[in-house]
């Protein structure tokens, strides 16, 4: 008896296909329209091949924005992830402060990054900000404005609030998928706090911290609005990123075809990285 397959569901997912099409491949074309061409306006393009990759690839513009970039994510993956793990270890797991804790910490994710760099802007201000003024009272020189140092301390500080939630409740939620059984288990044997979050904790929480990971990385690797809200890429070029000298160079010099190579480096790095992290991670589980 042979299956008979129902080939109309493909109808369904007719909508989806328009909409990524419409959202994501054919602005996606256009970019790479452009990194192959020049154009000097009135729609008259020029074909230009592989020269404005070339040329990115090596300005020493371009290096500096990555490896500011490089150390800003690194830095951001070394601190949010170990935070977020120990905050949703403390949090309980049962009574009413369960929903207390979750609301605490959903309530920075549900702030817009624009507003989140206003914030921070104001609060870190060394004249009228409370953060300012509270460091400058107790003796230490404070002025984001000025110092690349203070710069860099705030925009690393504003992601850590903004975002150490989002892993502080996917690593809750992994917590709380985890059996009582094996918690049993580790209490009979007489394990130790460490040797249970070492052994049955963190192998559990694989998946969402996985997640977690490769979220923060995607979005700290491509931010823009906060840091530039906040410090506008400076003091100088402190804290131009790769996403701030790209608006730059395509919107504040209009060197469409120079940006449309950079966007395009840009998001084969963003997928290089996650594919590898990704495989890197699941290799263990596929064994």
């Amino acid at each position: 008896m042979s299956k008979t397959t129902n080939q109309k569901a493909w109808i369904l997912v007719i909508p989806v296909i328009v909409l990524v099409a419409f959202n994501a491949l054919i602005p996606l074309m256009t970019v790479v329209n452009y990194s192959v061409q020049e154009t000097f306006g009135s729609n008259v393009f020029f074909w230009e091949g592989i020269k404005w990759f070339e040329e990115v690839l090596n300005s020493s513009r371009f290096h500096e924005s990555f490896l500011r970039q490089i150390f800003f994510t690194g830095t951001i993956l070394a601190i949010e992830i170990p935070l977020g793990i120990a905050v949703a270890l403390s949090m309980p797991k049962k009574g009413p402060w369960v929903s207390v804790c979750l609301v605490l910490m959903a309530l920075p994710l549900l702030i817009p990054w624009n507003v989140v760099g206003a914030m921070w802007n104001i609060f870190a201000l060394p004249d009228i900000g409370l953060l300012g003024r509270m460091i400058n009272g107790i003796g230490i020189d404070y002025n984001f404005t000025q110092q690349p140092v203070a710069a860099w301390m705030t925009t690393i500080a504003m992601d850590v609030w903004h975002w150490t939630s989002l892993v502080v409740l996917l690593a809750y939620a992994g917590l709380c998928s985890i059996p009582d059984a094996y918690y049993q288990a580790a209490k009979i044997d007489g394990a130790s706090a460490w040797a249970v979050f070492w052994h049955i904790q963190l192998p559990k929480m694989k998946r969402v911290l996985t997640i977690a990971i490769l979220l923060r990385f995607m979005d700290s690797f491509m931010i823009y609005t906060e840091p530039f809200v906040l410090t506008g890429g400076g003091p100088g070029n402190t804290t131009t990123f790769l996403s701030i000298d790209l608006v730059k160079i395509a919107l504040g010099q209009f060197d469409l075809g120079p940006a449309a190579a950079m966007s395009l480096i840009y998001f084969f790095i963003v997928l290089l990285v996650c594919w590898i992290f990704y495989t890197l991670m699941m290799r263990d589980e596929a064994e």
